[in-house]
């Protein structure tokens, strides 16, 4: 089992910056962060590899958002940076994975309860 407890969600205006934190209790082969808004499906957001420290990023994020992971405090970190209004979601940081080397098509099966970001225009 796999303890994951997010903080630093709030409200910013667009193009400002926010930086997301999830401490965890163990480390699994691949750390993310999903969004979610009301009404729509949960999306990957960016995903680690924790072996290799590769990350991956959706689209929409790529260039804007870093995510990365600091093992000695067993913190996992999303950068958000030139924030939009439609970054505006839930966000929730997950682990799981085996180590098959990608976090492509990996399962995570631990859920943080999630933190609010707003973005305003």
């Amino acid at each position: 089992q796999v303890q994951l407890v997010e903080s630093g969600g709030g409200s910013v205006q667009a193009g400002g910056s926010l930086r997301l934190s999830c401490r965890y209790s163990d480390s699994r082969a691949c750390f993310g962060w999903f969004r979610q808004i009301p009404g729509k499906e949960r999306e990957k957001v960016a995903a680690i590899y924790t072996i290799t420290h590769d990350p991956m990023y959706a689209e929409s994020v790529k260039g804007r958002f870093t995510i990365s992971e600091d093992n000695d405090k067993n913190i996992l970190y999303l950068q958000m940076k030139s924030l939009k209004p439609e970054d505006t979601a839930v966000y929730f940081c997950a682990a799981g994975g085996v180590d098959s080397g990608t976090c492509e098509g990996q399962y995570f099966a631990y859920w943080g309860q999630g933190t609010q970001v707003t973005v305003s225009s």
